[in-house]
């Protein structure tokens, strides 16, 4: 899988940004710098000013790859959806039944990342944890049916497709495929942020194993349901 990965590009929506930042050191340097700031500082405090310190460049250059901070942040998410599809690809690859596929699929989505050198300019540890605590910020907006009509949520949507596959040859007859793939990937998000910043409100933690297990229990749960409802 390395290896695979190390040989991966990712394909970005090309409306995210003006300049594809993987075209030149500078727009990896945005990048990367990017994910440091934003989860050190949290996106509402991060500004392109701040960034260009950063990277030591003028903010203008900045503007040369992103339009404003709202498309490098949705460039960041998207970026990491497609790494995770590649993840849950090769971790049910070879596997033979959909029911252990889902289960390598829960547990690629809910483990922790660690940083790995198959993209050096990425910190895939950092840019979980603002995955966890800002990505709804990429679409509970005002702009969001116009920017889902342009393409910007694919790489969430082809995940979530990904899933709905897994989970239709378990239970071809259930009808809610799509509302248990987005949920599956929505509850990771808001049960690893409540571990972290509010525990008194979730049993898992901080702990992946909880974690997986309550999602694989939930998920079988209610795919089961769905058999005995049909």
């Amino acid at each position: 899988m390395r290896e695979l990965l190390s040989n991966l590009k990712i394909q970005i929506p090309e409306q995210l940004f003006v300049k594809d930042p993987e075209s030149s050191d500078l727009g990896k340097r945005i990048v990367e710098q990017s994910i440091i700031l934003i989860d050190d500082l949290g996106f509402e405090s991060f500004t392109f000013k701040k960034l260009g310190a950063a990277i030591g460049s003028p903010e203008s250059t900045i503007y040369r790859y992103f339009e404003n901070k709202h498309k490098l942040l949705l460039y960041l998410i998207s970026w990491y959806w497609a790494w995770l599809e590649y993840r849950v690809a090769f971790a049910t690859a070879n596997v033979a039944t959909s029911e252990d596929q889902l289960r390598n699929c829960i547990t690629a989505i809910c483990e922790t990342v660690k940083q790995d050198q198959n993209f050096s300019h990425i910190n895939e540890e950092l840019l979980q944890r603002i995955v966890i605590s800002e990505s709804s910020k990429t679409f509970l907006t005002k702009e969001v049916d116009l920017e889902n009509k342009n393409g910007y949520f694919q790489n969430y949507k082809n995940l979530i497709e990904r899933l709905v596959r897994i989970i239709s040859d378990i239970n071809p007859d259930f009808k809610h495929p799509r509302t248990l793939a987005s949920t599956l990937l929505e509850a990771n998000h808001l049960q690893k942020f409540f571990g972290e910043h509010m525990p008194s409100i979730t049993d898992c933690e901080r702990k992946d194993e909880q974690l997986i297990q309550f999602i694989e229990t939930m998920t079988s749960s209610i795919l089961n349901y769905g058999t005995k409802r049909s």
